[in-house]
């Protein structure tokens, strides 16, 4: 959370409707905002702090995702900028990454909801409903050479890797 804020005005941390409120640090530019259904997906979450978002773009990322480069994450917002798409996503091995992503907030927003009303659930759906630039695996690699923007922890052993 705290790389996001290194790069963005505002920062939105979405957390499930009966989660207790996360311990986060004070300031004008942080949010809170309430997924607002249970086990609905990640699709959900993100629709949530979307409704939220005030800007143009939204960079969006995993709470367990610690490692996110602030060079990586600042190439990817230039890139949204240039490139005019809906969508700004890392490219790894030939594949679009989900997270994390730079999304044009009122399509996102728009893609989502139709989404969820079809029964989507994946942020990978909402990927292939946009119009999305890749920033290839080469330049944010020069950027970050281990890889660790893209590293999240999801289990215990994943802290020592």
């Amino acid at each position: 959370m705290l790389r996001l804020a290194e790069v963005c005005r505002e920062v939105v941390v979405v957390a499930g409707p009966e989660s207790p409120k996360p311990d986060l640090p004070s300031g004008p530019s942080l949010r809170l905002a309430r997924d607002p259904v249970e086990g609905q997906g990640p699709l959900a979450g993100l629709a949530a702090g979307l409704a939220e978002v005030g800007t143009e773009l939204a960079l969006v990322a995993a709470g367990d995702m610690p490692d996110l480069s602030v060079a990586v994450l600042g190439a990817m917002v230039a890139q949204a900028r240039k490139s005019g798409a809906e969508a700004t996503a890392l490219e790894q091995g030939g594949t679009l990454r989900p997270l994390p992503a730079v999304l044009r907030a009122e399509p996102a927003r728009r893609a989502a909801r139709a989404l969820l009303d079809q029964g989507e659930r994946s942020l990978t759906g909402l990927l292939a409903a946009l119009r999305v630039t890749r920033l290839d695996e080469s330049t944010w690699r020069d950027l970050d050479p281990e890889g660790k923007t893209l590293r999240d922890i999801d289990r215990p052993q994943d802290l020592s890797s």
